[in-house]
């Protein structure tokens, strides 16, 4: 009796590549003995309800799309009991978490993949009553990935985001915060933070690998302070692009939960979408929640 795959799409993610690839992955799918339904998404929040309404009908779903609708479809994978395994097929501008999981950027690649794949638990991160898959993130740049239009990012790939950045330079604020995690509780005037379970960010920052693990039920919450001059933001640019967190600008922790207090509504971004504007959030680590297919380096 033949598999079942579920192939959710984004057609228009990346420069299209999940439409213009389709018979390929299809083809590759079909060859590993899968019985594959394709299904376009036709509008945001299309692959989380696909995949509660239908995902325990299928042995497997693969995603094809970039980071935000990878996103959905985890978000319905968290919302059903016993999800099956998730396939992921990057096609987006950024693809941070495939980076992260070593997933290869070709497309024909990234379908072999899928087949040959082996079980890979990853931690999953509520956000209030939200998921994310690898980031949660507030401040500077972080409102550029969903306000640059996807014809935009099509075009010019990294260098929009690059664009858009140095364009709203000068809009950059500062929140007063009360952050608590596990080591302690730290306050003081933030102009950016991120709670990530990934080794790239926003595909221009990168944390070490080797510490950062995928699967552990910790997040990596780094925090960047308010720079007083421009001396100050030079240092701070200098340490994120060479991984010198000790820094009095630049902190980085390992925690499993997070609480951010503020008295003004900060505007969010989770996996590069537009989260909302929130005054206190939670955010809490679901240590290995859902079940990725990955190559074998990652699994060792």
């Amino acid at each position: 009796m033949s598999k079942k795959m579920l192939l959710i799409m984004n057609p228009f993610s990346g420069k299209m590549q999940c439409r213009n690839y389709l018979f390929d992955m299809v083809d590759i799918f079909s060859k590993d003995g899968y019985e594959v339904t394709v299904y376009p998404t036709r509008k945001r929040y299309d692959a989380t309800e696909l995949t509660i309404k239908k995902g325990n009908e299928y042995d497997l779903i693969a995603c094809c799309g970039g980071d935000g609708t990878l996103n959905e479809v985890i978000t319905g994978a968290m919302s059903i009991e016993n999800a099956p395994p998730l396939g992921y097929i990057p096609s987006g501008t950024t693809n941070d978490l495939a980076t992260s999981l070593k997933m290869p950027k070709n497309m024909v690649d990234a379908a072999m993949n899928v087949v040959n794949g082996v079980p890979f638990l990853y931690d999953i991160g509520t956000f209030n009553n939200q998921y994310f898959a690898y980031i949660a993130a507030f401040g500077a740049f972080t409102e550029v990935s969903y306000q640059t239009s996807q014809q935009v990012k099509n075009s010019l790939g990294h260098l929009a985001y690059i664009l858009e950045g140095i364009r709203r330079f000068t809009e950059i604020k500062a929140y007063h915060l009360i952050i608590e995690h596990d080591g302690g509780t730290v306050e003081g005037d933030y102009i950016f933070g991120s709670i990530t379970n990934s080794t790239s960010v926003a595909g221009l920052l990168t944390l070490d690998k080797e510490k950062v693990r995928l699967n552990d039920g910790l997040f990596e919450l780094l925090l960047i302070k308010s720079p007083k001059n421009i001396i100050d933001l030079n240092g701070i640019i200098t340490g994120l692009l060479t991984q010198n967190y000790d820094h009095n600008y630049i902190s980085l922790f390992h925690s499993s939960r997070v609480k951010i207090y503020s008295e003004v509504e900060i505007p969010w971004t989770l996996d590069g979408e537009n989260g909302g504007r929130h005054t206190n959030v939670e955010i809490v680590n679901n240590p290995r929640s859902v079940t990725l297919l990955v190559s074998e380096e990652v699994v060792r």
